[in-house]
């Protein structure tokens, strides 16, 4: 009998590797379009990847699910990585659900703010240093 093809997941943030699976038998991630699913012989695709849960299931532990900021996905052959910002792993998943609700969203509505005060002070700076190069 075969073994069957299997994938390998890796999980990128920032600043560490986050996680490294083998023996990844099926992946769930969300996606601004909806949830969708990847098996080991699903075509090569990338993704933008919304916050929400990540699920993955693999021979060692079963279903695995993990809370995911924003970032991307990209499958190609075997291997398929995912870069995000920020990512919780749990076995709660209403725990998690939460987390995705409180943290990371509340994030994004933060940086809202520091960019539309930066955008104000960028523009206050280039007013006055236009009024100062004329004068």
């Amino acid at each position: 009998m075969q073994q069957p093809t299997l994938m390998n997941l890796k999980i990128l943030l920032p600043f560490r590797i986050l996680a490294e699976k083998t023996g990844v038998l099926s992946i769930v991630a969300e996606s601004s379009e909806g949830s969708f699913g990847l098996l080991p012989h699903r075509r090569d695709c990338v993704a933008a990847l919304i916050p929400g849960i990540l699920t993955y299931e693999d021979e060692e532990n079963g279903e695995v699910f993990m809370a995911v900021d924003e970032g991307i996905l990209v499958k190609t052959g075997r291997d398929v990585l995912i870069s995000v910002r920020n990512a919780v792993a749990g076995t709660d998943l209403e725990q998690l659900r939460d987390t995705v609700e409180h943290e990371f969203l509340n994030q994004d509505e933060l940086e809202q703010n520091v960019r539309s005060v930066m955008t104000k002070l960028e523009s206050g700076f280039l007013r006055r240093f236009a009024n100062f190069h004329h004068e």
